[in-house]
Order: structure tokens, then sequence, then C-alpha cells
């Protein structure tokens, strides 16, 4: 049994496969590790691409999509090692980019999980929008990031060098302990896909662990890989999912007010989709409520069991302004500006 996993989950990512399997491979040897590819029922050519060419790659085959969060707790479920790498299929690793990560969980054992730093493949300089160099959330539950905060992304000058603690780790590029993964339930099926890595590091933080950003390893991200950022689909479970991830683990304290406030920002936003026309936009956001309130049963059960298990009540890692308010009124576009 090889002491890291490596798995990628592919759906329909031949040409992924195809470009940064072969880097990952490369830049992999001489670690304790075994990359395995658990394919979410793909409808192109990546299981006959991987036969041809890298038979000796374990493979994990699911018989449909089950999303980024079903397909991931399938496969793990198969898999058994001391640490799991998730590792998006469009993900550029660099030299060393794994023994960083890896000694860093060996030397702390109070770390759940932790990410690279991760730039932009296509501006290698610039961070990448989905986990820049570690994620947060606001009192109202916006991600930003470390280097990314709404539109604004910032080069890489080394300003976000240190090790730090964060919110949540990218499921881009995470390494997580396998037991505590497996401990917790992994990610919460229901969120399909996007923003269930901030629900699982939330829930490792609720019950003490730490989440840390490890900036001494570098990758490079293509990003929105399988779902552009315009489409109205993803919109839908960006919505949907944030408002999971408030229910499920707000602290008891000021939740139904911080859960009400919430949903009026979430009327404005529609508001302004319809005043721009943007009727798949709208429609979205319309939808990713209505489904909201029908989970409501289901989402009162996992609070009531993560609430009683929850160790920490206030997590320092939680910006506890408005991010959309700073951003956009009182003009903070960068990280180091805030102040916790």
């Amino acid at each position: 049994m090889a002491k890291t996993a490596i798995v990628i989950l592919n759906w329909n990512g031949k040409k992924f496969l195809s470009e940064f399997l072969p880097i990952l491979i490369n830049n992999s040897r001489n670690t304790d590790s075994e990359i395995i590819i658990a394919d979410n029922d793909s409808k192109d050519d990546s299981i006959a691409f991987l036969n041809l060419n890298y038979p000796e790659i374990r493979q994990i085959i699911l018989d449909k999509n089950y999303g980024f969060a079903g397909g991931y707790n399938r496969a793990l479920s198969q898999v058994d090692a001391q640490y799991f790498v998730l590792l998006n299929s469009d993900v550029e690793v660099t030299p060393n980019w794994l023994n960083p990560l890896t000694e860093l969980l060996d030397s702390n054992l109070d770390v759940a999980a932790v990410m690279p730093k991760i730039r932009s493949i296509n501006n290698r300089n610039e961070f990448e929008y989905a986990g820049a160099a570690g994620g947060f959330i606001d009192k109202y539950g916006y991600p930003f990031c470390r280097g990314r905060i709404i539109g604004t992304v910032e080069i890489d000058s080394g300003q976000y060098n240190d090790v730090i603690d964060i919110f949540w780790a990218t499921g881009a590029c995470m390494v997580i302990r396998g037991d505590l993964y497996k401990q917790v339930g992994g990610f919460d099926d229901d969120f399909f896909a996007h923003m269930e890595e901030i629900d699982l590091c939330w829930r490792l933080k609720n019950l003490g662990h730490r989440i840390v950003c490890c900036p001494n390893s570098i990758v490079y991200h293509v990003g929105g890989g399988t779902l552009p950022n315009n489409n109205p689909f993803k919109l839908y479970l960006n919505y949907r999912n944030n408002l999971f991830l408030l229910y499920k683990n707000l602290p008891t304290k000021n939740f139904k007010l911080t859960l009400f406030k919430r949903l009026l920002l979430d009327g404005i936003s529609s508001a302004l989709f319809l005043a721009k026309l943007s009727f798949s936009s709208f429609n979205a956001v319309i939808k990713a409520h209505l489904h909201f309130y029908k989970s409501l049963p289901d989402l009162k059960q996992k609070r009531k069991e993560i609430i009683e298990q929850s160790k920490v009540v206030q997590l320092k890692e939680i910006y506890n302004r408005s991010i959309v308010f700073d951003y956009f009124i009182n003009k903070k576009k960068f990280f180091s500006q805030l102040r916790f």
C-alpha cells in the first residue's frame, strides 16, 4: 500500500489526461504514492486512452456520473492510503510538488488537510481563481481567497508565501488524511459539485482540526474545465450549495439572523439578474432556492448531528464582515487589506 493515493476524478477529460497525466507521473516519481483514475461514467474515449497508453495505472470505473462529491466518495471508499490527494485532471503539477504537502501533514498531526499555492495555467504569474493561496469565507458564506477576491485576481509576487491556517482548501488540489475523510463521511453527496470542499473543511474545523495552505508547493490550474463560469447550472449549484453550507454549519448564535440576511442578499442578486434581462441566471437562483427549501428536512438532521459533535464554535478564519460590501463599497480588492 502506498502512503499517498493521488486520485483524479475524470469526466470526459481525455484532453486533460493526455496533456497533464504525463507531467504528473514524471513529477511524482520517488514519492511513496500511487496514481488512480476514477471515472465518472465518461462518454468520451478517456478509458480507451488510458488502457492504450497507461495500462499500469489503476482505474476505478463508476456506473454513472455522481458529480464531484459523490464520485470521490465512491472512489475513495475503494482506496486505502494514509493520505488522499484530490487532484483535478486539468492541473499541471511541478517538480517536488507533493513532498512539502505530505511532510507538513507528517509533522503537524492537528492538520487535517493541506493545499498548495495555485496559479493560473493561462497567466502563469497570476493566482488561479478557485483556490489561489488559500480559501476563506465571510460571515454570510461568500467564499474568497488569499490572492483572489470576487473579480480581482492578484499577481503572485511572493506576498503570500507564508504557511498559514485557512478556512478551506480547494478540491482542485487537496491532500487530506484518509482516515479523517472517511471518519466524517467525506463530501456531502447532495452538493453534487461546487463548494463541497468548503463544507467538508468547515465540518473538520468544527471538530478542532486545522486546514493549511503550504506555498512551498505550486501547481497550475486551467479552471472551468468541466463547467464554464457563466453556465446557469454552475450558478444554480453555487447558490444552492452555499445555502446548504450555511444551514448545516453556522453556529447556533445568530444562525437565523445570518441565514435571513443571506436570503435577502440572494433576493437582491436575483433582482439584478432580472434587471439585466439575464433570465437564465435569474431562473438559476430561483431554482436554487426552491431546492434549498425542499431539502430543509434533510438539512435539519445534518445540522443537528454537526452541531452536537462540534468542538469549536467561533472560527477565526471566518471574515466577520461582508466581503461584498468591503469589495464594492470600501474598495478593498486585496486580501492584505482585510482585517480579520
